[in-house]
């Protein structure tokens, strides 16, 4: 995003692995904090703790950034954000995502932790290609 400004969007979908005992839980997690507008910090200690996702672990790292943990609880207990997740993991693999994490650079799948210049190759190309049409 520092680099291409406004001339790319960046959007970010659930997709917890299929058979991961806590994915699908902790992605739901990240949506309950994005509603107290600290989805980038929570997902952020959850990636740093993957070792630790169920339900206590994940809330004890709401209480730790600071969400108002009753309204975080309600929201994790409630499931109100379950079909959302699924939604989001039913078009990752529509797509062609096998794991994670996955990027699509218009239509075209950067799969894993890549070096910055991956990206940039692929956003070049897409930047090139769209200014062509």
């Amino acid at each position: 995003m520092e680099t291409y400004g406004d001339k790319i969007r960046f959007v970010y979908r659930d997709f917890p692995i299929p058979g991961h005992t806590y994915a699908q839980k902790a992605a739901e997690a990240a949506r309950c904090a994005h509603d107290q507008g600290k989805f980038w910090e929570y997902q952020d200690l959850i990636w740093a703790n993957q070792q630790a996702l169920d339900v206590d672990s994940l809330k004890a790292y709401a209480a730790q950034i600071g969400l108002d943990t009753a309204t975080f609880d309600d929201c994790l207990d409630s499931g109100k954000n379950a079909s959302e997740v699924q939604k989001d993991s039913q078009d990752a693999q529509a797509c062609g995502a096998k794991g994670t994490p996955a990027f699509f650079i218009n239509g075209v799948q950067v799969v894993g932790a890549q070096p910055f210049s991956a990206f940039q190759q692929a956003i070049d190309a897409a930047l090139q290609q769209a200014q062509g049409s």
